[in-house]
Parts: structure tokens; C-alpha cells; sequence
């Protein structure tokens, strides 16, 4: 997660990083659901691991050549998606087991979680770090930046926040859908 919280300072970076990662999960998710009746068990965590870094040096290379700034300013982060738990995890558990379109399928919904994850915390943290979101300012002049939102610490305090927040509002609906099923159980018997 650390490479993952570190480039959602701002929303261009998560962007970026969100949308390498899904072209490497969809990617892979093809190639290794493709492949699935030709892996040996023993051979197939190197398969996933040689698939995903392919795709990751196709990403990097993208970047590098097309949006050098970004690439800079992503620098290592890029080529750590080799080792993210959430591509390998997914070629283990789907794309090895089924067919092509629900591997895609598969891709395609990790990657829009993914990206709306770091697009949460990259909002939350620029917006309140630098007052601006995608560079353009959205807050009123003499909003006080916070210094600390844009620095790494910044990025596990929102990642706490948000995962309180979350939680919050699952306990939340359950506690309400108790409620509202007592009251009918309630009703029905009376």
C-alpha cells in the first residue's frame, strides 16, 4: 500500500497510477485466463509473476516515452505494480479458474475499485493539502492548506479516516436494518 498512498498526493499521479494498473490487471487477467489449461501448478506464481511484469515494463515504457513528467514524477512506483498483492491475488483467483470475459470482467471491476480508491484519497488529500483538485483551485482565497495532507503521513491519515468513515457507515445500515426488521417482526405479530 505504500507505494499505492504514496502517489496520491494528487489526483494527476493516482490517476496515472490508476490507470497503469488497470491496463496491467486487464492485461493480465487475459493473458493468464488464456493460458490457464496450459499452467502446471507448481510453475504458475512465476507465470503470473513473468506475466505482470511484462505488462508493467510495457506501462513504464509508455510513460517514459509519452508522459515524461509523470513518469518522473511516479518514478519507482510505476514498476512496484509487479509485487501489488491485488494483480496477483486476481490472476490466482479468477483469471487461472475462468473464462476470458469474466477475467475481463474481473479487470475491468477491480481496476474501477482500485481507481476509485486512490481517486478518494488523492481528492481528499489534495483539495485538503494544496486547495486545489487536478491543479485548478477550489477552495476560497485564505482556506488554510494543510501542509501535512500532501506529505506521506498525510496519506495514512486519510487512508484512516476514510476506512473509519467506511466503517461508520456499515454499522450504520446494519444497526438500521436491525431496526427496521425487529419493527417488522414486531408488527407481524402483533
Amino acid at each position: 500500500m505504500c507505494p499505492t498512498l504514496a502517489v496520491t498526493n494528487a489526483m494527476k499521479p493516482a490517476v496515472t497510477m490508476a490507470a497503469a494498473t488497470a491496463f496491467v490487471l486487464i492485461c493480465s487477467n487475459i493473458m493468464v485466463s488464456l493460458l490457464r489449461r496450459l499452467l502446471k501448478p507448481h510453475l504458475r506464481i512465476l507465470v503470473f509473476t513473468l506475466t505482470i511484469a511484462t505488462f508493467v515494463t510495457i506501462a513504464d515504457r509508455f510513460l517514459a516515452a509519452y508522459v515524461y513528467e509523470m513518469s518522473k514524477q511516479l518514478g519507482p512506483y510505476v514498476p512496484l505494480i509487479i509485487v501489488n498483492c491485488l494483480i496477483i491475488s486476481r490472476a490466482e483467483i479468477c483469471a487461472s479458474k475462468q473464462g476470458l470475459g469474466v477475467a475481463i470482467s474481473d479487470g475491468v471491476g477491480m481496476s474501477l475499485g482500485f481507481g476509485l480508491g486512490l481517486a478518494t484519497i488523492a481528492t481528499v488529500r489534495e483539495v485538503l493539502g494544496s486547495g486545489t483538485w487536478f491543479g485548478l483551485h477550489v477552495m476560497p482565497t485564505g482556506w488554510p492548506n494543510w501542509g501535512i495532507m500532501a506529505l506521506p503521513p498525510g496519506a495514512f491519515i486519510t487512508l484512516g479516516l476514510l476506512l473509519a468513515v467506511a466503517e461508520w457507515a456499515t454499522e450504520k445500515r446494519a444497526s438500521t436494518a436491525l431496526w427496521r426488521t425487529v419493527r417488522m417482526l414486531w408488527s407481524w405479530r402483533h
